[in-house]
């Protein structure tokens, strides 16, 4: 049986203790004997057709026998655990179903314990005497990971859980053996979260107690203020009396954000469209913001355990933002149908005849039909992603305009998100484009291009890539190449993963991953060290230098497109240019003399793409690479 853990009230720091991560997934004790490899839930459930990639790997450990313990997790694109998605990977059975989720949803099995090795029991050693075995077998990378601790001091690794967000942390004592059942010697801690909720509500005061009964709340959602749940704990006398005051001068009739709203007061969660018994709850405007701790988000969207902690007069509403994705909002299996139905009312294509490219003779509908058959490669490079478009209303000799804010008679079903912009020093409603209808309204809007933040608007502050332009006006395109094929030869030398794509016009954008451990400006200096470290290497060819007159016909290395707010045009984007060019992906085989980044156009763009099979840019979204020891290797390299 599997060793479990107690409930500990709160961290703590004491000699003779280790502290882990509490990993918020599936616990499971894996063996292998002569490279076959079972995988054993908690209820004794042989998982092993579930995590295939899993036992594959465990199979594969060169040892004769091998018995593991750890807990397997799903990781989001930003490499955080997500329950939901590992629990979405539990529910597959069909053998072909659990091999296309496996590309999907990447799980990791983080082992903590080693219970057996080559035919010894190894249950009755110090605990950290088996995790010193357990690291010198485990692979350095790959689906199986060895989950590290530290000694004594459990309060500072809890509060860097609570900083980001993470479930707890286990304490255990260094010298504990292996024993079945609960035990006094392993405790679970788990982590409360503090997050902004905007004050939407009041349910009436029970008993004797004055003022009012909770706070309902809410948080901004896709741009929309959603009920969150509420809050009656953590409040004084005083503050009930003066809160109540305040929350009487501006009070509503109708509730100022969208449900699900419990009717009464019971937690059911119930459409707001379905009007439940609202006499006990008083609405108001959603002026007043305070800081709530809690320990989680149900399944519903509900806060659980949410407490009071203080009233926030420094945040404006706006600013009280849903940092993580709920189940309403957040699972791939939920808002998918929704989508569909609505956008179902479709979109009312207008003056599609129009020429567009008067010397190829492409019309608005040809870039109307590109947009609709490209959608599912567009797709992942626009979801939860501001988007800007700029607009030829006459085709590319004609007139056009860059629009930021979506206008304000938007289709219901198209979402749009409000976010702030230090430039325009207000806020912008962006277009944020989820499906292949909302592709076709902005095509049918003539809009070309399409340019893209670099971070997603759940992930604002923290970009998922830093790119380098290779602009090559006034030099050859052989240079461009030169630089791009040197750039990944300096990329591999320090471990950091690179991609490409052409830009459309006239050069090449090198892509690298950051997997959203960056700020902006972290994600500039990147590239302007790398692009620094080029041009030294081929002053010849190269500059930093932005002033096209000062190049002397050298290959301008950009680094200034990182940065808050500033936009990349996004891949399988149209030109305006003679062609209808698309920025297209490349493999880096293809990088070579004699490519011709004006081959890619409306017309063949899909065909390749069918061909390639793979999006080779694609990974730039999931892939997290070690930054650390990136940053290192780049200091010993200049």
């Amino acid at each position: 049986g599997m060793m479990l853990a107690e409930t500990a009230a709160g961290p703590f720091s004491r000699a003779g203790w280790v502290f882990e991560l509490k990993m918020d997934g599936y616990r499971l004790v894996a063996g292998s004997e002569g490279g076959k490899a079972q995988l054993i839930s908690r209820n004794s459930i042989d998982l092993a057709g579930t995590f295939p990639e899993i036992t594959r790997a465990v199979g594969a450990l060169p040892f004769g026998n091998i018995v593991l313990d750890g807990e397997v997790v799903a990781m989001t694109a930003d490499g955080r655990p997500s329950f939901q998605l590992l629990q979405q990977r539990g529910k597959l059975t069909r053998a072909p179903d659990v091999e296309r989720a496996v590309g999907k949803v990447s799980v990791v099995y983080f082992v903590f314990d080693l219970l057996g090795f080559e035919g010894f029991d190894l249950r009755t050693l110090p605990l950290v005497k088996r995790k010193e075995l357990l690291e010198l077998v485990v692979p350095k990378d790959g689906p199986i990971r060895y989950l590290e601790h530290i000694e004594t001091d459990g309060e500072s690794l809890y509060r860097h859980v609570v900083e980001l967000g993470l479930e707890g942390i286990m304490a255990k004592k260094a010298d504990s053996a292996y024993k079945a059942g609960r035990s006094p010697y392993w405790n679970k801690i788990r982590a409360d979260r503090s997050d902004d909720f905007v004050v939407v509500g009041y349910s009436q005061p029970k008993g004797s107690r004055g003022g009012f009964g909770a706070l309902h709340l809410g948080q901004y959602v896709a741009g929309k203020l959603a009920y969150s749940g509420r809050a009656g704990s953590g409040f004084s006398g005083r503050q009930l009396k003066e809160v109540k005051a305040q929350l009487d001068k501006i009070t509503r009739r109708s509730p100022p954000c969208i449900g699900p709203i419990p009717p009464g007061g019971t937690t059911g969660a119930i459409p707001i469209t379905a009007v439940p018994d609202y006499r006990t709850a008083t609405w108001v405007e959603p002026m007043l913001v305070c800081e709530v701790r809690f320990k989680e988000w149900t399944q519903e969207g509900y806060l659980r355990h949410p407490v009071f902690l203080r009233f926030r007069e420094d945040k404006p509403p706006e600013q009280s933002i849903r940092q993580e994705p709920i189940a309403v909002i957040g699972t791939e299996s939920k808002p998918k149908k929704a989508s569909r139905i609505r956008a179902e009312p479709g979109v009312h294509l207008s003056n599609v005849d129009k020429i567009f490219w008067p010397d190829d003779g492409y019309t608005k509908g040809d870039l109307i039909e590109y947009y609709r058959t490209i959608a599912p490669w567009l797709h992942p490079y626009l979801h939860d992603r501001a988007v800007v478009l700029t607009r030829f209303p006459d085709g590319i000799k004609g007139k056009s305009f860059f629009q930021k804010d979506a206008p304000g008679r938007v289709p219901e079903w198209l979402r749009t998100v409000r976010l702030y912009r230090d430039q325009a020093a207000r806020d912008i409603d962006y277009f944020v484009c989820e499906n292949e209808a909302g592709l076709m309204y902005l095509a049918n809007l003539g809009t070309i291009p399409l340019h893209i933040w670099a971070s997603r608007v759940t992930t604002l502050e923290h970009p998922d890539w830093c790119s380098l332009d290779l602009d090559p006006k006034g030099a050859p395109f052989s240079d461009v190449i030169t630089l791009a094929r040197s750039a990944r030869e300096l990329c591999e030398r320090i471990a950091l993963p690179s991609f490409i794509k052409t830009t459309g016009s006239s050069g090449l954008h090198v892509m690298i991953p950051l997997g959203r451990q960056f700020t902006h400006d972290q994600s500039r200096t990147l590239g302007e060290v790398l692009a620094h470290a080029l041009v030294k290497q081929h002053a010849g060819i190269a500059t930093t230098t932005r002033a096209v007159q000062k190049r002397e016909g050298k290959v301008y290395v950009d680094y200034m497109q990182n940065g808050h707010g500033i936009l990349l045009v996004a891949p399988f984007s149209v030109r305006a240019l003679p062609g209808a060019p698309v920025s297209m992906p490349l493999r880096w085989t293809e990088v070579k003399p004699g490519l011709d980044i004006r081959a890619f156009t409306i017309k063949n763009a899909l065909e390749r793409m069918r061909k390639l099979k793979k999006d080779p840019l694609l990974p730039i979204l999931e892939s997290a690479p070690d930054l650390g020891a990136v940053l290192d290797a780049l200091q010993r390299e200049m």
